[in-house]
């Protein structure tokens, strides 16, 4: 199963999750998306029983709450902090945290604009853990229990506003850097400790090749760790992390231009693709879906 926020076109509606359909081109709503956070484990435990709807009849959208917590693990295989900022030096016992906003993700297929004093984006392709439950002082065995689901995820980046402060908020929140693709539930992808293939391409040339179990932090510690500090609750998201192989850790580097498109494929979860386009592509519907 599949899983996808949509809104329908003509309907006035909020935003719903549905599951993508067997036949092509349909989707089956499972529950308004605040309905469905309330009791994912439960919505997920039985078939989609909602309206089957033509995807001509509605728009894509990431089915994240707008309060939700969008928390991403930086520098978390071993080769790509090499490439980054511990070439050479020990890695921290604890990971390197930041935020992402809610209001930078969008799905896949949707195109991504190159900010206006950016030469270019840079890809990371990653894999997303969505929280399924409450936790608050978690081991790491219960918090990693507390996943339902994990989806393909391309934390693409800013890296002049990156390098702006000693912070990463700035780099990694651009309109629509964010793409993420259908959740899938945790019971039928496993533990990413078995190690699922995680490949980046650009214009169809492979630019990442990892594995997950080559993480350095795991989804189960680093939940159990942030939850000492602050509840997370059903919704919230962990991005994993990024393999090597990104632009800026290339001789000479190399950076997303507009009309290139960048796909990211993990093993169970499917692929990503998306389309660079120029910074007069930005919009102030960029917002809309998470009203």
């Amino acid at each position: 199963m599949k899983i996808v926020g949509v809104r329908r076109l003509h309907a006035g509606s909020g935003i719903e999750v549905a599951a993508l359909g067997e036949q092509p081109g349909e989707v089956t709503v499972i529950a308004p998306l605040a309905d469905f956070w309330a009791d994912p484990a439960g919505h997920l435990s039985r078939p989609p029983a909602g309206e089957t709807l033509a995807i001509t009849s509605i728009e894509r959208v990431p089915p994240v709450l707008p309060d939700a917590r969008v928390i991403c693990i930086g520098l978390n295989y071993l080769e790509h902090a090499a490439e980054g900022s511990y070439r050479g030096q020990d890695l921290p016992p604890y990971p390197s945290l930041f935020a992402r906003w809610t209001q930078s993700l969008t799905v896949d297929g949707a195109e991504v604009p190159v900010p206006s004093n950016e030469e270019g984006l840079d890809w990371e392709g990653e894999v997303i853990a969505w929280v399924g439950a409450p936790l608050v002082d978690a081991s790491p065995d219960e918090a990693l229990a507390s996943v339902i689901g994990y989806s393909v995820f391309n934390d693409l980046t800013s890296r002049k506003a990156q390098k702006l402060t000693t912070q990463w908020i700035l780099g990694k929140n651009g309109d629509r850097s964010g793409p993420v693709g259908p959740m899938v539930p945790s019971v039928e992808v496993g533990d990413l400790k078995q190690g699922l293939r995680l490949q980046t391409r650009v214009n169809g040339e492979t630019m990442q090749d990892g594995r997950t179990d080559q993480m350095i932090y795991a989804v189960g510690d680093t939940l159990s760790l942030i939850s000492h500090t602050l509840s997370l609750r059903p919704g919230d998201l962990l991005a994993t992390g990024t393999p090597a192989g990104v632009g800026y850790g290339r001789t000479p580097p190399r950076l997303l231009q507009p009309g290139d498109t960048v796909e990211v494929e993990v093993e169970r979860l499917g692929v990503l693709r998306n389309t660079v386009v120029g910074n007069e592509r930005r919009s102030a519907n960029d917002f809309r879906a998470h009203k």
